[in-house]
């Protein structure tokens, strides 16, 4: 009776789920080749069952509920399990294998994450990665999203935070900058500096400086701005625009050129965390979870 019950259960909730991540009906039947009448009907009688409204629908548009946002989430985590279950099964392999998708900011992914996954692709050759590399949190359920590496202290009580570390940062500036304006010997100095910020994306304010013992945290008034990918103000710094303060991971390479050089080490201002994201409760696949136990063991291995 279970068995009936959950064959003709799944193409309707299917049909949910594809109407749920294009917003159309329409486009819904498109991807599963059928017609939009037909999936309207699998919807409805999904919604029936339940006894629940999972779609306000309107001659043009057809937005979800909040109990279609938690609905999906439980389906698509079902859904993969079960086909994770059938690719296991089918290939008789006990490798993980699969589809996992991360986003990641631009600085840990050009000069953390990217670099490692070639190590991840000879240890793991039958998982594929989908990276997205941007500075916006994205929606784990209406974007699809396994994990995410992200900045700072986190206080989200939904989200599983795995720490991958706190790395340094220090203020840099061109040999050409430093040979025309000099460098700075305190914090204070850089008040008749040029100095280069990054607005954060979720405030558009400038990201605060920080310094030891004292002042703690400021923002420079007279400065260049950069906003959307903090890696814009390193490429200012090596032109000779200007002073920034930067994770020492984003400049090694430029400080062992001589590109850049490192002013007010004496005032260094700390580190700020990375950590590793995903929903908490959701049962991760094997290749999700494959991912992000690499990504907690390379981030560890690797210099601060």
């Amino acid at each position: 009776m279970a068995r009936t019950s959950l064959t003709s259960t799944l193409p309707n909730v299917e049909a949910f789920c594809r109407t749920y991540e294009t917003g159309s009906f329409t486009r819904a039947a498109r991807a599963l080749s059928v017609t939009p009448q037909a999936v309207s009907r699998s919807v409805a009688r999904l919604e029936g069952t339940l006894g629940i409204t999972f779609f306000r629908r309107t001659t043009r548009s057809c937005s979800p509920t909040d109990a279609a946002h938690r609905y999906y989430a439980v389906c698509t985590q079902a859904l993969g399990l079960l086909s994770n279950a059938e690719r296991d099964i089918a290939s008789g392999k006990k490798a993980p294998q699969g589809h996992v998708r991360i986003s990641v900011p631009t600085t840990f992914g050009h000069h953390r994450l990217l670099p490692w996954l070639g190590g991840f692709r000879e240890r793991y050759p039958e998982i594929r990665v989908d990276v997205n590399v941007s500075n916006q949190n994205v929606d784990f359920v209406r974007e699809g999203f396994d994990m995410a590496v992200r900045m700072g202290t986190l206080n989200d009580a939904s989200l599983a935070v795995r720490k991958l570390g706190s790395f340094r940062f220090g203020v840099f500036a061109s040999p050409s900058y430093l040979a025309r304006h000099g460098a700075p010997k305190v914090p204070k100095d850089l008040e008749r500096h040029t100095c280069i910020t990054f607005l954060m994306p979720r405030t558009g304010r400038a990201l605060p400086w920080s310094f030891n013992p004292a002042p703690r945290s400021f923002v420079p008034v007279e400065s260049y701005r950069c906003s959307d990918d903090v890696l814009g103000v390193v490429t200012l710094a090596r032109a000779g625009v200007g002073l920034t303060q930067i994770y020492d991971f984003l400049v090694e390479k430029d400080v062992a050129s001589g590109a850049l050089v490192e002013v007010l080490a004496p005032f260094r201002g700390g580190s700020r965390p990375f950590s590793l994201v995903y929903p908490r409760g959701v049962v991760m696949s094997r290749a999700a979870r494959a991912l992000a136990d690499f990504v907690v063991e390379r981030a560890r291995s690797s210099p601060p």
